[in-house]
């Protein structure tokens, strides 16, 4: 026993022997001479200067304001006063720098290895610094650098589409070289989502150096790769106008052409994002925080809502697809409908009903009845497949960061988020877009855009990259052609016929509009409540969300306009106007110059006389 404890001693012994040997002769050895090459070779890297970004019409959405940084030479000593006489000089020649933050800065990243300048103020304005650069140019412990700072001049009417960039992190500078050298990265938006082609290519210059730091000799020199500008599908003449028309309430407005380019796309209220740049304080992020109009998110793509009665048309479409004869077959709607021997009502939106009812009826005037059979008919997996096929619950591939996907339910998708089962009420529910049903509104937009087209689109907010254009073919999906065709007719009647639900806002435009509004509630409503409140009698965060979502021109269909107003009631009303005035701007703007108001009228005149020979099979089509 005692030979055995003496052995594993002396094997302890020289195990720690020849580790310590490994680290002094071998590893140290890679670090020592690592620092001796620091010493000899000396390697900066430069800037490339980051591209700018433009809406369609040039307008600068991004740029670059020209100013200075300032470094201070390493090693110099705070006992002698070396470095609070170099602080006080800069203390002395702008008045607003906090001293106490340089000399942190100035210790943190002082070692007796580095040999580097050290960076302690990130940007000073071209004007301050021009007029001072002599004095400082002269003192050789300090050191000035041209320097960029990103600004934003639209601020708060582009936020939520341009984003802004800000202080990169470890791991983010672990990620990207070229992050590490700038110091700054894309945060949010079209500015993080395209971070790699904006940022460039950082250049260097290898130098030989002496010992006391100074450039004896350069041996490799790479210029930079700049200016990746970016150009967008945006008009930032419409999205000020949408910003401003809303005054702030709380709401979402997208517009695009039926082919995906965005030309708009609002989430109000907003922030401004050059309060980011810098880092933003506590106390405006805070009021960020506690704005419960949620300034800072970016709603057209991260928040979710009820789609409400906008989803009816593709309910409609699912029972096309999936229940053979049941899209044919006419409704009575009497205000209500029971399940089974269940007393409960499942109420339709008109308190009387709506008589019988077909397939464009039911979206001209919105019946919820029509839609409960229909569910019931061909059963809540049916819907959801359709619903996710034509782009709703589902990314819609935008080139903006972290999209959300929203929600379709299934009978999967309920009991593996809640663990019980679905039940047919939570179908007919779902058939109106309330219940589970929760997506966003560039979802609700792309899907309009397929109900015009027959084709689903990618939205794209990009429309050059580096002078070269983007291009994603929309996507063609099948559906039968007379029901898709009946569907669009009811959209039409909407807008243009008196019991459309958008009539009153919709019908005397310089343009045929098609489209469907919708009002989803946020409360349940109790059995008991026989007739309801009206939505300006409720507090503001018990009111629905009003939504209408449109396109145009009805007969060669090239936009699309979705309108989202939290709390704002009823979509006809409250939404409607909003989407009206924004087609009046599109068409004063040239938008529609291939449809003159001659034209539109004698095409309105036509589709009159057409329809009061049939109001199912024949009229205007598409």
């Amino acid at each position: 026993m005692r030979y055995k404890i003496v052995i594993l001693l002396f094997l302890a012994t020289w195990s720690l022997m020849i580790g310590r040997l490994y680290q002094i002769s071998i590893k140290s050895g890679y670090y020592y001479d690592r620092l001796a090459k620091e010493n000899i070779h000396r390697k900066e890297y430069i800037k490339p200067v980051r591209g700018e970004i433009v809406d369609a019409n040039g307008d600068f959405l991004a740029i670059n304001k020209i100013g200075f940084s300032v470094s201070i030479a390493p090693h110099l000593s705070s006992k002698n006063g070396d470095l609070q006489d170099v602080i006080k000089l800069i203390k002395r020649t702008f008045k607003d720098i906090n001293t106490t933050v340089m000399t942190n800065i100035y210790k943190k990243h002082n070692s007796f290895y580095n040999q580097k300048f050290i960076k302690v103020i990130d940007f000073i304005s071209y004007g301050e610094m021009i007029r001072v650069y002599p004095k400082l140019s002269v003192n050789e412990n300090i050191k000035i650098d041209v320097e960029n700072k990103r600004y934003y001049p639209y601020g708060e009417y582009a936020a939520h589409i341009v984003g802004y960039i800000g202080k990169s992190n470890k791991k983010e500078n672990d990620k990207d070289s070229v992050t590490k050298a700038v110091g700054r990265t894309g945060k949010s938006g079209i500015e993080r989502f395209y971070n790699r082609v904006l940022e460039g290519d950082a250049g260097y210059v290898v130098s030989k150096v002496n010992a006391r730091n100074q450039t004896i000799e350069i041996l490799e020199h790479k210029e930079p790769k700049s200016n990746r500008n970016l150009m967008l599908n945006v008009d930032m003449r419409l999205q000020k106008y949408i910003y401003d028309k809303l005054k702030k309430r709380a709401a979402v407005v997208i517009v695009m052409r039926t082919t995906g380019e965005m030309l708009s796309a609002v989430s109000s209220p907003s922030y401004n994002p050059n309060l980011f740049v810098d880092g933003i304080s506590v106390k405006n992020w805070r009021a960020l925080q506690n704005n419960l109009g949620h300034p800072f998110t970016n709603k057209f793509i991260h928040a979710v809502y009820p789609p409400a009665s906008v989803i009816k048309m593709g309910v409609a479409l699912a029972a096309s697809q999936y229940g053979k004869g049941v899209l044919d077959k006419d409704e009575n709607c009497t205000g209500y409908i029971t399940i089974g021997n269940s007393k409960h009502k499942f109420r339709c939106w008109a308190k009387w009903g709506h008589g019988v009812v077909d397939l464009r009826k039911s979206i001209r005037e919105s019946c919820d009845v029509y839609y409960y059979d229909k569910a019931l008919d061909i059963g809540i997996d049916n819907i959801s497949k359709t619903l996710k096929e034509i782009g709703l619950g589902v990314k819609t591939g935008v080139d903006l960061p972290a999209e959300y996907h929203g929600i379709i339910p299934s009978k999967a998708w309920k009991m593996k988020r809640y663990g019980i089962p679905w039940y047919k009420g939570d179908t007919v529910n779902s058939a109106i877009g309330q219940g589970y049903d929760n997506i966003t509104p560039l979802q609700v937009a792309r899907y309009t855009a397929f109900l015009a087209t027959g084709k689903l689109p990618t939205p794209m907010i990009a429309k050059k990259i580096d002078a070269v254009d983007v291009k994603i073919a929309p996507k063609k999906i099948y559906f039968n052609q007379k029901h898709l065709r009946l569907i669009r007719l009811g959209m039409y009647d909407v807008c243009n016929d008196k019991k459309g639900t958008a009539y009153k806002t919709m019908h005397d435009l310089p343009i045929k509009v098609a489209g469907k509004t919708g009002t989803a509630q946020v409360v349940a409503v109790p059995q008991n409540i026989k007739k309801r409140v009206k939505e300006q009698d409720l507090t503001y965060f018990r009111r629905s969300h009003a939504w209408i979502t449109t396109y145009a021109p009805f007969k060669d269909p090239e936009f699309v306009v979705t309108v989202l107003l939290e709390h704002g009631g009823h979509g006809g009303s409250s939404a409607g106007p909003i989407a009206a005035d924004i087609y009046r701007w599109l068409y004063d703007h040239g938008y529609f110059k291939n449809h003159s108001i001659e034209k539109i009228k004698a095409e309105k005149n036509k589709a009159l006389q057409e329809r009061n020979i049939s109001s199912q099979t024949t009229g205007i089509t598409n």
